[in-house]
């Protein structure tokens, strides 16, 4: 990722070319010349051309407007992908321009009335005049040959899911965030038009190319999406200030932590754990991994990471085990972990973390992006390049030779009496199991111990750590006063034998208690 000048602004702004033969090239170059003049220009904020039949239609009206399958776009053609798109309706209520790019030409895909299906939902067909699309999504013969499966879904701002083989939609993807969690509010920069390459019969993947505009960012994005056990997604992206930003996010995911083992239901409820995702997992420059169980705090926390060139960094769901989770309708055990891995150095900066209070399970709560140290001059442009992968496979996106945290548990801290009952004597316990193949291949009497930070508002009344037979692992419980209930705990420890270290970073905040 790095900063470029305005130097290269007339080759950004070339037109399409004839490449050799008789073959016509589209590239990120011009979408990045459409952003660059946007970023030099006023914004213009896109207006709506909503009717107020569909922008006041309840929830469960707008699920009525379906797109219908025999319409699916490619559905003859010679190429396993295809595409549905969604009607506008409620608050998507601005069209976004969705063109096909093929060898020879780019064309738009016109929305037309005749694609729909509007249930029982009273339409006048004047309503439908000059209407949009407000998104679209991607299926793919991704479980069964025969058998088209959603991939990919892009709708609203600059919002995006992915799935692999078995997944179900989890945490989503953006394009960029502004000012996440500031007093000033948070911008939110949207795909205004989309371009996609039909893709030839023998092609793996997709490529998706976007223009992303806000009232003081644009971009050009280029994602080729490819299905798989794991789906992927590899970025790349131009971004141009117009003004000046306080916080730019590079790569955000957004997800959803209602409660767990760390943070147990205020409520009873038959579900142990609801989560789209539970950590957010750091792979910094220096080869550290990090390990942070997400919270559902009572006010708004914000968590930062300095990290120089990352390796890596995302939300994991990393309980896989539907025992934990007991939901058969959102089955939140198979939705995929997002895991950004950097491509080129990205510099200093730092990986930010935002919890957000949150009721139920309906409001995306958690954010994490990388923020870079130094940020563009409105004009020139940024540079950004990374592979995201949605993910159910957690090892294979952490170091073999490190331990990793498998729970973390939140309890009520006691003693055991003479007489073998456990009193509560008023402190805090947290139960921190790790597990790995280097800890299996340990002996139990192994000389391991943990290393263990606390910060001034807490006193640690207990550092035990045992071996774990069962997990073939180690369990680390710490017991803990807080001092002052209104401020916030920050936690770290991690297993070492002598100089040697054998897991990644457990970090971890208590929540402000009111």
């Amino acid at each position: 990722m790095r900063t470029r000048g305005k130097a290269l602004g007339n080759l950004l702004g070339l037109c399409m070319a004839f490449c050799v033969g008789s073959s016509w090239a589209f590239s990120l170059d011009d979408v990045a010349s459409k952003a660059e003049k946007l970023a030099a220009a006023p914004y213009a904020p896109a207006k709506s051309n909503l009717p107020a039949v569909f922008r006041d239609m309840a929830f469960a009206d707008y699920q009525q407007l379906r797109f219908r399958e025999d319409k699916g776009y490619w559905r003859d053609a010679d190429t396993p992908f295809e595409l549905f798109f969604y009607h506008q309706g409620m608050h998507f209520d601005v069209p976004v321009k969705i063109n096909e790019v093929t060898a020879t030409r780019v064309r738009e895909i016109r929305y037309d009335p005749e694609s729909f299906e509007f249930g029982n939902v009273d339409i006048d067909p004047a309503a439908l005049e000059n209407l949009g699309f407000a998104g679209f999504k991607v299926l793919y013969p991704l479980n069964k040959k025969d058998k088209q499966d959603e991939l990919m879904t892009l709708l609203g701002a600059s919002y995006f899911r992915v799935v692999g083989k078995g997944q179900v939609y989890g945490l989503s993807a953006r394009g960029l965030a502004i000012d996440t969690a500031l007093p000033s509010g948070e911008e939110f920069p949207r795909f205004t038009e989309f371009w996609v390459e039909r893709p030839q019969a023998d092609r793996g993947s997709l490529v998706i190319y976007a223009l992303l505009d806000s009232p003081r960012a644009t971009g050009a994005y280029r994602m080729e999406v490819t299905p798989g056990k794991d789906s992927i997604v590899d970025v790349q992206a131009k971004v141009f200030l117009r003004a000046p930003v306080e916080k730019l996010g590079i790569a955000p995911l957004t997800s959803m932590y209602l409660f767990g083992a760390n943070q147990p239901s205020q409520q009873l409820n038959y579900r142990p754990q609801l989560h789209d995702s539970e950590g957010l997992a750091i792979h910094a420059g220096n080869g550290e991994w990090i390990w942070r169980p997400l919270n559902n705090p009572k006010r708004l926390a914000i968590s930062s990471y300095s990290v120089e060139n990352p390796r890596g960094f995302g939300l994991l769901q990393r309980t896989r085990d539907f025992g934990r989770y007991e939901d058969l309708d959102d089955r939140y055990e198979l939705r995929p972990s997002g895991w950004i891995e950097p491509v080129g150095d990205w510099g200093k900066g730092h990986v930010e973390l935002v919890e957000i209070p949150t009721p139920d399970e309906t409001n995306d709560n958690i954010v994490a992006f990388w923020v870079p140290e130094k940020k563009p001059a409105p004009g020139e442009a940024i540079d950004i390049a990374y592979r995201l992968h949605f993910s159910m496979d957690e090892p294979e996106l952490h170091d073999p030779e490190l331990a990793w945290v498998k729970q973390t548990r939140l309890s009520a801290g006691d003693v055991k009496q003479s007489n073998l009952i456990r009193q509560p004597d008023g402190s805090t316990a947290l139960i921190v199991d790790f597990v790995g193949p280097n800890l299996a291949e340990l002996s139990a009497d192994a000389p391991v111990s943990t290393q263990v930070s606390v910060d001034d508002n807490v006193e640690l009344v207990e550092n035990n750590l045992r071996h774990n037979p069962v997990t073939e692992g180690w369990r680390l419980t710490l017991r803990l006063r807080v001092k002052d209930p209104a401020r916030p705990v920050e936690l770290r420890a991690a297993l070492v034998d002598g100089e040697t270290t054998l897991s990644e970073t457990w970090s971890y905040q208590i929540p402000v208690h009111d």
